[in-house]
């Protein structure tokens, strides 16, 4: 009989009020857990709880906050093929990418270990004779993470880390799609020097459990990341009670990919945006601008690359490309195929459910071509391992294109000219820009973040995260005269 594994509250593993199951979206028949469901009450005992916990490990010393996150990065790293395979069997994404995500969630905790030793404030002068200024950061109290299933442990790691690291308590609801990796990392966490009910984990659906936790009072700040009208209403929540907010949400990133390009590199890149993780990134490149020069050329190679890739098992050597998550992704993913066509799109390739050997929600990377801007499959998020070709005559016409979308989280470019490098990375409106690299993939100590309806609040990752985990104190004081 399979063990349901439990919520972590208030410094103790317990069951909730129900359960639910977690299948392998590579093998429907492995059952990866039974996974318990928080109640209200449970939520409430885990906000006592962080209150208490958060004062008193906002006293610990420095070094002793920096063991604490150090022991959990080097185990995470430790532990990368153990823990990486976990993620890839309930995720679904291949074995490499779950491998490197672990790897890297530990380096977000390392990273914010040598952070808790330099965390330096500033000193001034007053206006006024005989008087000095100190301005510090202190913890901004208990923090709500609300992380999403495509990075289960990256993501989170990424909000957990930077929020233990300052000094604040945490209260986290994974997605309910990737249980079995929240647990894994809460484990970790749990076995720390830290006070009990620092760190809580309450899973439970977004509309009991999460909508509960964004709406709470006593919470004092909520990261979260996930969908544009979910962070549409944790905003509209957490202003009840003026509650700080951190919203990472949708993306339509586009590659522009200019006449002056490598093309096999072009290709590689498009091909490593579009489908990689099976196109469920935020990141994801799901817009493809093409100049006509290169455009067919381009479109050859793109799509007989794309129906060359592998996919399958999440777990099986040489697998480029796993599953979609679930069967709801699944659907939505092929009724967007079904709109792209109805809108006059070429589906060059893919876009199909496909059979394995296993049963799963598996699907072949699509390439839509002659798409235009304004089509719905290039304004929406998909989520999905579709992409659409947009040819475009001029690199005026293509940063025009990049540029109209709602979203603005990343985008990039190809081409060998430093000065449309120059130019593009100056004048696209998105968070993060690239050149001669995919959309998608990040560098944990700068700051990640975008534009419009892609993101809200301060930015992530890097010392930036400070702005957001902590809140500043200006102190000034007027010490007389020696006597």
């Amino acid at each position: 009989m399979t063990e349901t594994k439990l919520n972590y509250i208030a410094g103790d593993w317990v069951s909730g009020i129900s359960e639910i199951e977690n299948r392998n979206p590579s093998d429907l028949s492995d059952l990866v857990g039974m996974f318990t469901q928080a109640s209200a009450t449970q939520l409430d005992d885990a906000l006592e709880a962080a209150h208490r916990a958060q004062a008193e490990w906002a006293a610990y010393g420095m070094e002793r906050k920096q063991a604490v996150l150090m022991n959990i990065g080097n185990e995470l790293m430790a532990r990368a093929e153990e823990l990486g395979t976990l993620l890839s069997r309930e995720e679904g994404k291949p074995l490499a990418e779950g491998k490197g995500e672990v790897y890297r969630a530990g380096q977000f905790f390392t990273y914010y270990a040598a952070e808790c030793l330099r965390q330096l404030g500033e000193n001034a002068d007053s206006v006024r004779a005989g008087v000095e200024i100190d301005v510090r950061r202190e913890p901004v109290g208990v923090v709500a993470v609300i992380s999403p299933w495509n990075f289960p442990t990256a993501t989170a790691s990424w909000k957990i880390a930077p929020a233990l690291c300052y000094g604040n308590a945490v209260i986290w609801k994974p997605a309910n799609a990737t249980p079995a990796s929240a647990v894994a990392l809460t484990e970790i966490i749990s076995r720390q020097d830290i006070p009990k009910g620092l760190f809580n984990l309450v899973m439970g659906a977004g509309r009991d459990v999460g909508q509960r936790l964004v709406e709470s009072p006593r919470i004092n700040a909520i990261s979260f990341t996930g969908s544009v009208p979910v962070g549409r209403g944790i905003a509209m929540a957490a202003v009840q009670n003026f509650t700080k907010i951190q919203a990472e949400m949708g993306s339509k990133n586009a590659l522009a990919v200019m006449d002056d390009a490598d093309l096999d590199l072009a290709v590689t890149l498009a091909l490593g945006g579009a489908f990689g993780g099976t196109g469920q990134k935020c990141t994801a490149s799901s817009r493809l601008v093409v100049h006509e020069a290169i455009h067919d050329a381009f479109v050859e190679k793109l799509v007989a690359d794309a129906k060359a890739m592998k996919v399958g098992h999440a777990l099986s050597a040489g697998t480029q490309m796993g599953p979609v998550v679930s069967q709801q992704q699944l659907d939505e993913n092929l009724a967007y195929v079904d709109l792209g066509k109805s809108e006059g799109a070429e589906l060059a390739c893919g876009g199909q459910r496909l059979t394995m050997e296993t049963e799963g929600y598996y699907m072949s990377p699509g390439v839509f071509l002659n798409t235009t801007n304004a089509m719905r499959i290039n304004r929406e998020e998909m989520f999905a391992p579709l992409t659409s070709v947009i040819k475009v005559g001029s690199y005026d016409e293509a940063l025009a294109t990049v540029n109209d979308t709602n979203f603005g989280l990343t985008s990039g470019i190809v081409t060998r000219s430093i000065a449309r490098a120059t130019h593009f990375r100056r004048n696209a409106r998105t968070g993060v820009v690239t050149v001669n690299l995919p959309t998608a993939g990040t560098d944990y100590h700068v700051p990640f973040g975008g534009r419009g309806d892609s993101s809200y609040g301060p930015r992530e990752q890097g010392r930036s995260a400070a702005e957001f985990y902590t809140t500043v104190k200006t102190a000034y004081i007027s010490a007389g005269a020696p006597e």
